[in-house]
Parts: C-alpha cells; sequence; structure tokens
C-alpha cells in the first residue's frame, strides 16, 4: 500500500500568559490564552523521527512569555501577528504559523490594583501568517456572549411529523450564549474599533429583530456586523437555544402567563452559520 503523509502541524496550546503593567499606583491588567499551531517542511520527523526541524513547543511556551515582556500587550489580534510573523521570520522549516488568542476581561474594583473578572464574555483572535510580507489572516470574535429576550420572539410554521411534540408559539423567551467570528480584509485594522462597533451590531440586531427563528436572528446579527464596518468581509457564529419552558402551575390552583419559566441546559438547538460580503473570496486557511 502506497501510504502518503496528510497535512498536518504541531505547536503549544492554552499557554496562559497575565500581564500587569505598573504605572504608579494605577496596575493595568491583561490576561490570555495563547495557542499556537506551526506548519512547514515537518517530513522528516514524521517519517523517521528527525526533529532538526521542529522547534520544542516548550520554546514556543517561552516566547510567549518574552514577548509579552518585550512588546508589552496592545490589541490582541497585534500580539498574535507578532508571534506568528516571528516563528515563520525565525525558521526555515516553518512555512505558516497560526496563533489563536482567547482573552479574559477584568474590571477595576477599587484603588488602583484590585480586580474583578467581568462575566462571562471572552474576547478573541485567531491569525495565519506565512511570514513578514507574506500572506496573512485576522480573524476576530467574541465567544460566550449571554443574551436574553423575554417577547419578540416566535416558532411557528416548522415541518411535524409522528415524533412531534412541540408547540407552535408566538410568544417565547429567546435566549443563546453568541459566539462570533468576523474575518478582517486587511491584517492592518483598527482591531479595537472592529470589535465594539460589531459587538455593538451584534447586540442591536438581536434586541431589534423580531425573530421568528434563531436562524433568522442569526443571519440580521451576520449582517448587521457586515454593513457597520466596511474592513469587516465575513461573519460566522454559533448560538446555542437556550430553551426557556413555561412551567406547568395548574396542579398549584395558579395560571402562568408568560411568567414562570423552567430554564434547561440540555439538549439544546444548535444553529451555526455565516454570511460574506459579496464582493469578498472565500478563504478557508483564515478558519482553519
Amino acid at each position: 500500500m502506497d501510504v502518503v503523509l496528510g497535512p498536518n502541524r504541531y505547536g503549544k496550546a492554552e499557554t496562559r500568559v497575565v500581564r500587569v503593567t505598573r504605572d504608579g499606583d494605577t496596575h493595568h491588567l491583561r490576561d490570555l490564552n495563547v495557542s499556537i499551531a506551526l506548519s512547514g517542511h515537518m517530513e522528516a520527523v514524521h517519517l523517521s523521527g528527525d526533529n532538526s526541524a521542529v522547534l520544542p513547543t516548550d520554546s514556543q511556551k517561552n516566547t510567549v512569555f518574552a514577548f509579552a515582556k518585550k512588546h508589552g500587550i496592545g490589541e490582541i489580534e497585534e500580539f498574535a501577528l507578532l508571534l506568528a510573523r516571528h516563528f515563520v521570520d525565525a525558521r526555515p522549516s516553518i512555512t505558516r504559523a497560526s496563533v489563536v488568542v482567547e482573552e479574559y476581561g477584568w474590571e477595576r474594583i477599587r484603588g488602583g490594583h484590585s480586580f474583578a473578572r467581568s462575566g462571562t464574555e471572552v474576547r478573541t483572535a485567531r491569525v495565519g501568517s506565512e511570514g513578514t510580507g507574506g500572506r496573512e489572516s485576522v480573524v476576530s470574535g467574541l465567544a460566550d456572549l449571554v443574551v436574553l429576550k423575554t417577547t419578540g420572539s416566535e416558532f411557528r410554521g416548522f415541518v411535524q411529523d409522528e415524533y412531534t411534540t412541540l408547540q407552535p408559539t408566538d410568544d417565547r423567551v429567546l435566549a443563546t450564549a453568541v459566539t462570533a467570528n468576523w474575518r478582517h480584509r486587511t491584517a492592518d485594522a483598527d482591531f479595537a474599533g472592529a470589535f465594539q462597533e460589531a459587538r455593538r451590531c451584534l447586540l442591536e440586531a438581536f434586541a431589534e429583530t423580531h425573530s421568528r427563528s434563531l436562524q433568522q436572528t442569526l443571519y440580521e446579527m451576520g449582517r448587521r456586523v457586515l454593513e457597520g464596518n466596511g474592513g469587516i468581509c465575513e461573519v460566522r457564529l454559533s448560538m446555542p437555544n437556550k430553551h426557556h419552558f413555561l412551567v406547568d402551575l395548574e396542579p398549584f390552583g395558579l395560571d402562568n402567563e408568560n411568567e414562570v419559566y423552567f430554564a434547561a441546559d440540555r439538549p439544546y438547538g444548535l444553529i451555526e452559520g455565516g454570511v460574506r460580503a459579496g464582493d469578498a473570496a472565500e478563504d478557508p486557511a483564515a478558519w482553519s
């Protein structure tokens, strides 16, 4: 049998780095989770165990810490690009580096150096680089943006078969935890401004759309992000349907006119999809 090595990559996953910047008595805190994947001329290490082209994953971890000190941490997209370019430029055997960054938010409590975690939302960035001057991609996003509306949502007119028990409704609670990612047209965008604008568009679209399905809401949220920022060319969203079921209170002699719900955590519907600007080419590598 003729056996051929397929696509491959390796790297250090989930390096947690916390960077404290001290400005007198006022401290600034950044909390990141960084994952690196490198690919290139790695045939020998797979076929014969020759490690001469392999940069140890421990070295990759140390690079994250060193760059946090040397360069500081500005926008997470810029930090990820610095790392990705470094790995490709420094090692001839590496032709592409992918870096994924998650940032956990902290809010100042009181004084200059006490903080509290700010909710569940996580800011994300995914970059790919073939080195300085080479092809690059930047995908920004957020995860676990939990949203809920108590009305303005319905679900009816769906297919019914012999196993259907769900009743149509014209008024329901709609809740989800949004994971949204958006692809920038260039690698030198205003990442901070784009993030704030995209987040605003996501929230406004969720609130303002009279939802006949979570799929419709997903599309409207993605469309609103594209229309609100010309520097973004594609949006992908994943949105679990966090079901809220009315509780039957009749056994207790009580009515329940859309007031008391049971919040079920599983199973749940999972709605995923994307929207892309008509003039933007597909870029599967940006999402891998």
